[in-house]
């Protein structure tokens, strides 16, 4: 099976657990786990930037990755994909947790 049809199965059963799980709108917390490359960090924090979005980075250990958290009031499960096709197109090598 193809990528592409791997990561179209995989928000598709996450729209469907957030639908049946939240009432929108609500907060949502992101996580992401990039190299810890300031370009790759920025380009995360821009994407939420005028979303009203609370951002922490937390670098590792060896300081080789950053997490980035973002907590931020989403209007729907579409909104919340949306932004996860984002930063994937976006951001080579992001890690979605």
């Amino acid at each position: 099976m193809s990528d592409k049809k791997n990561e179209e199965e995989f928000y598709k059963k996450l729209k469907e657990q957030l639908e049946e799980s939240t009432s929108w709108p609500s907060t949502y917390l992101y996580k992401f786990i990039v190299r810890s490359e300031t370009s790759k960090i920025e380009t995360i924090e821009a994407i939420f930037n005028h979303a009203g979005a609370v951002i922490s980075t937390n670098e590792s250990k060896k300081g080789t990755y950053t997490s980035v958290t973002i907590n931020v009031v989403m209007k729907d499960p579409d909104a919340v994909i949306s932004k996860y096709i984002e930063v994937t197109d976006k951001v080579e090598g992001v890690i979605s947790l």
